[in-house]
């Protein structure tokens, strides 16, 4: 063995209840990118949606995290020309498309902000402000009436008093927000079954719709090359939603099913913030072990689970193994 990398996990009900658990449940880290579809949700329950008559495609996007594909990049102009905004607003910063083959025919210099993989949530937090008719300038300011709805609207998810939720700066400069891993599991399993929390019927009825946007166009989630959050939307049949986040962050919500009749949410970080080696293989692996991904779809999924390791040459030198066992599975 050369190398190891280490997961913690948490498999939760609606109600907060622990069903499975690897490592510390109490692990405090950045919920990264996997907040999105939270983030999403104020741009529902204010009305701004509607307002702007935003589609539940350009949702999914904004609840994504897109790779810079031609389809992205064009759903998020028609975005901010819906809202009256120019890609200037953005303040997510550049990047290279994830999308390897858009990234090599852009080059550096045909790079915009546009292409950024948060430019759809950006765009999101810039229509709620643009209907609060509030600054456009300071929308991502941890002050601003925007960023406050989204903290008080996570802070009903995870059951925290919002004065607990720490702070930090994401990669696109937004504010991320520091969770127990036990929480962001708590978050996702409400996700996929809000009622059952007792959530409040706005709420609920906004969650319903960002979560049937993300099932219906798993394309504007992640791309249409290699993307597990993609594949394994479109795979399981809408059953399990799932998002990445920075840092060896992946959460997911699993709808009420024979194995989880009220849902459940899976919150998994691989400690030292691997994305690349271990990440996906825990992902497929813990939903093995449920018994959530079997047969055809976990075969559909096996470029992920291959673990193969390769040298320059293209020579397959060593495999990269999941070896924990989750108890009672």
């Amino acid at each position: 063995m050369e190398s190891r990398h280490r997961a913690m996990l948490v498999v939760s009900d609606p109600h907060g209840r622990k069903l499975f658990n690897l490592g510390d449940p109490h692990f405090v880290t950045y919920l990264r990118s996997a907040a999105k579809p939270i983030q999403a949700l104020p741009l529902v329950t204010s009305g701004a949606v509607r307002h702007f008559g935003i589609t539940p495609r350009e949702l999914a996007l904004i609840c994504g995290s897109h790779s810079g594909e031609l389809q992205h990049v064009e759903t998020v102009a028609q975005l901010l020309r819906k809202i009256g905004l120019h890609e200037s607003a953005l303040q997510c910063g550049l990047h290279p498309p994830f999308d390897v083959e858009t990234a090599r025919c852009l080059g550096p210099e045909g790079v915009t902000p546009l292409h950024n993989a948060c430019s759809g949530k950006h765009a999101g937090m810039l229509a709620l402000a643009r209907f609060w008719q509030s600054d456009i300038e300071r929308y991502l300011d941890p002050e601003h009436p925007v960023q406050q709805e989204i903290r008080r609207t996570l802070a009903r998810l995870v059951d925290l008093p919002v004065s607990e939720i720490c702070i930090g700066v994401d990669g696109c400069s937004a504010p991320t927000f520091a969770l127990p891993l036990e929480r962001m599991a708590l978050a996702y399993a409400r996700l996929a079954n809000p009622e059952a929390a007792g959530l409040e019927a706005p709420l609920c009825a906004a969650i319903a719709e960002v979560t049937r946007a993300m099932r219906e166009y798993p394309e504007m989630v992640g791309g249409t090359r290699r993307r597990l959050d993609t594949d394994l939307l479109r795979e399981t049949g809408g059953r399990v939603l799932a998002k990445a986040g920075a840092e060896g962050i992946y959460a997911l919500g699993i709808f009420p099913c024979s194995r989880f009749p009220e849902g459940a949410g899976i919150a998994i970080k691989i400690e030292d913030g691997d994305e690349r080696r271990a990440r996906n293989l825990v992902v497929l692996e813990v939903l093995r072990q449920l018994r959530l991904l079997e047969g055809a779809a976990l075969d559909k999924l096996s470029a992920y689970y291959s673990g193969e390791v390769k040298n320059h040459r293209g020579m397959v030198v060593g495999v990269v193994r999941p070896c924990f066992r989750l108890e009672g599975t």
